[in-house]
């Protein structure tokens, strides 16, 4: 089983996570951020991978550093996870309706990492949570996943539903690219050799 574990210890968080590519989309999610939890639970549930997680960050500051962070631990798994990436699709997308909202995703596990955002969100909070640290996420997550996604609002009014959308969207375009590909199974999706 593709498999990873992470444990980040900083002066702001200490991390530890466990991610496996082919699960059945079990997550136990504790970060200390409610709306986080929500979302990451989506992510694994769609994405049909297994995810454990504890968090303990300085939440009493507000919950930048427990977002960005998670999405650095949970990229590194993937690249870890992924190794070398013979015999995956490489390539996924998802146009994803929650409600009013419709997101449409696009991944490729590149070797490179970059977000093109461009998600709408009309409030600065959802409950307590701050919709600007949407994109910190997955900027720390595409930067230690090293790969390019692109996130794009189709429609949408509720920030809530245009966020959740989001991670559903992306959750089920990973879940294309990190799927084995039966007719590449030994081979590096790329002509250069090496991703």
């Amino acid at each position: 089983m593709r498999e990873a574990s992470i444990l980040r210890e900083t002066a702001e968080t200490k991390i530890n996570l466990t991610l496996q590519l082919d699960g059945e989309g079990e997550s136990h999610v504790s970060s200390g951020c409610g709306f986080l939890d929500h979302m990451l639970t989506l992510f694994a549930s769609h994405g049909r991978f297994n995810l454990t997680l504890t968090c303990v960050g300085d939440i009493q500051v507000d919950d930048h550093h427990t977002v960005e962070d998670i999405g650095i631990a949970l990229g590194q798994a993937f690249s870890i996870a992924l190794g070398e990436k013979r015999g995956i699709c490489r390539y996924g997308s998802m146009i994803l309706p929650m409600d009013e909202a419709l997101i449409l995703s696009a991944v490729d596990l590149s070797g490179r990492g970059i977000l093109c955002d461009a998600l709408e969100i009309p409030t600065e909070k959802v409950g307590s949570f701050d919709t600007e640290l949407v994109k910190e996420f997955w900027l720390a997550f595409v930067r230690n996943a090293e790969c390019a996604l692109h996130i794009r609002q189709l429609a949408g009014e509720n920030s809530h539903h245009i966020i959740e959308g989001a991670f559903k969207s992306v959750a089920r375009s990973l879940r294309q690219a990190v799927a084995m590909d039966a007719a590449f199974a030994d081979e590096i999706p790329s002509t250069k050799g090496v991703l």
